[in-house]
């Protein structure tokens, strides 16, 4: 019994920090982004105002990521064959998907792909969960609606799938 309750206790003392863990904070996330993101990658919406970085080439526009699939957002980027290939198994960008990408983008694909020689186009790499947690809440703030069919109501993309729980690949 007294096992019993340490392992409760153990789970209440816990629990709280883990569910912090798992937030990002969006302000943090466009320091982050300022610091670490802009030099090759732009967020720029569909009218063509940059809201954040500057278009490198290098990496494509992140306007509307949240929630589409990778490697299709935007015609006119070569995105990696890996990445199309990623994006053709009917997953979406969420928080599972990309917190786990930003970390270890070539990691991430060969374990979602099960493919040893996937390969990421982006080297860099985000150091810390927390960081990426961070990334992913602010990159929501531009997920854009995405068309409902006719008599249906459109859900915006950061509320049909940031929480990565629907997502195929390995976490």
């Amino acid at each position: 019994m007294q096992c019993a309750a340490a392992t409760v206790l153990i789970i209440a003392l816990t629990t709280p920090v883990v569910a912090q863990e798992a937030n990002g904070d969006a302000e943090e996330g466009e320091a982050i982004f300022d610091r670490q993101c802009a030099f090759c990658h732009v967020i720029q919406d569909e009218e063509g105002e940059v809201i954040a970085g500057r278009d490198g080439g290098s990496g494509p526009n992140l306007f509307g990521v949240i929630g589409s699939a990778p490697g299709s957002r935007y015609d006119e980027f070569a995105y990696s064959d890996s990445l199309v290939a990623y994006g053709e198994t009917g997953v979406t960008w969420g928080v599972a998907n990309l917190v786990s990408f930003v970390q270890n983008p070539t990691g991430h694909l060969r374990d979602a792909l099960e493919d040893s020689g996937a390969r990421s186009d982006m080297s860099y790499k985000l150091r810390g969960e927390q960081d990426a947690l961070d990334i992913q809440a602010y990159l929501a703030r531009f997920a854009v609606e995405k068309t409902a069919p006719e008599g249906e109501t459109g859900t915006s993309a950061a509320e049909n799938d940031v929480s990565g729980a629907n997502h195929s690949e390995k976490p």
